[in-house]
């Protein structure tokens, strides 16, 4: 299984375009060692020709620009894309949508009912799509237990499941969660049986994900900031981390010792990959404190054109 990350930050990328915190202002200025990075997203495939995008962001014309891979170029207007995984109806996450318009084909959609409601409602997304190449909507089960396989990628197969998060400012019950307004997913290379957890929007590691995730070679998960109140600290924000769906990487609960409860499957070490990296997140400083602490819990950050090979 190759899985390829076409993205690895939160909303607004890396530097920000308006934001000039530590990180943002050192990464233009060249005064740390850093890497930009767009916003998240990964694609993976079985055959290296028929690729599974999870999630759409508003930066995937580069993305792809980027990945040849997802441009075979085998007639005159072709796509490596066969089907669009969405996770949530976050804006960072959904309005690359609009870039994938072109075409007449139509574009394969995975989701639940609950993103469905949302792109069709508050940020009507898959309609507009209506009126330019079109959608298939294909419900995904939230159970955790029921698979679902997609046409024309062949040997890989999704099991999904509710996650604890908030739907977008627009969603008509924004204040009142539902379950499917994010999930998480386990994609499985049949032949193999290699498997990986993919989950960018994480609020806590509920009682019945660590089932799935046990059954991980390679578990990426939400990497968005250091601290509890790394935006309440920085000024930028009245919330914390866990309130707006993100458990940070630092602290009592945090992500650091969640992952440290995953270490060998089958005795080899599981890849622990942090991802959806917010532009405040220390961990983004290749040479700083935040950034050695993780590598000595064996978990790695992600970064734009990271190949994972399973």
């Amino acid at each position: 299984m190759h899985i390829h990350v076409l993205g690895a930050g939160a909303g607004g990328g890396f530097p920000q375009w308006n934001c000039n915190c530590f990180n943002c202002d050192g990464l233009r200025k060249g005064t740390i060692k850093a890497t930009k990075r767009t916003q998240s997203s990964i694609c993976v495939s079985s055959d290296g020709v028929n690729w599974v995008l999870f999630n759409a962001s508003p930066d995937v014309l580069q993305q792809i620009q980027d990945f040849p891979a997802l441009q075979p170029a085998r007639a005159i207007r072709d796509t490596g894309i066969q089907a669009i995984v969405l996770i949530d109806a976050q804006i960072d996450h959904t309005t690359g949508l609009y870039m994938l318009r072109e075409g007449t084909v139509k574009r394969e959609i995975y989701c639940t009912d609950m993103v469905y409601g949302d792109l069709t409602s508050g940020n009507q997304a898959l309609n507009i799509l209506g009126y330019y190449c079109g959608i298939n909507h294909h419900q995904v089960p939230i159970d955790g237990k029921t698979s679902f396989t997609i046409p024309n990628v062949p040997n890989l197969k999704f099991t999904s499941v509710s996650l604890k998060s908030a739907a977008p400012p627009y969603s008509p019950h924004r204040n009142d969660p539902q379950a499917g307004d994010t999930i998480g997913v386990l994609i499985e290379e049949v032949s193999t049986g290699k498997k990986c957890w993919y989950s960018p929007g994480l609020a806590e590691i509920e009682p019945h994900l660590p089932e799935l995730m046990d059954q991980a070679d390679c578990i990426m998960v939400d990497g968005t900031f250091w601290t509890n109140t790394e935006m309440i600290d920085m000024g930028l924000m009245t919330k914390t981390a866990r309130s707006i769906g993100h458990n940070p990487q630092s602290g009592e609960g945090g992500m650091i010792e969640k992952l440290d409860e995953f270490g060998l499957k089958n005795g080899q070490a599981v890849r622990k990959v942090l991802i959806h990296i917010n532009n405040t997140n220390p961990i983004l400083r290749e040479d700083s404190a935040e950034r050695a602490t993780l590598t000595q819990h064996g978990i790695e950050v992600a970064y734009d054109g990271m190949d994972i090979i399973l």
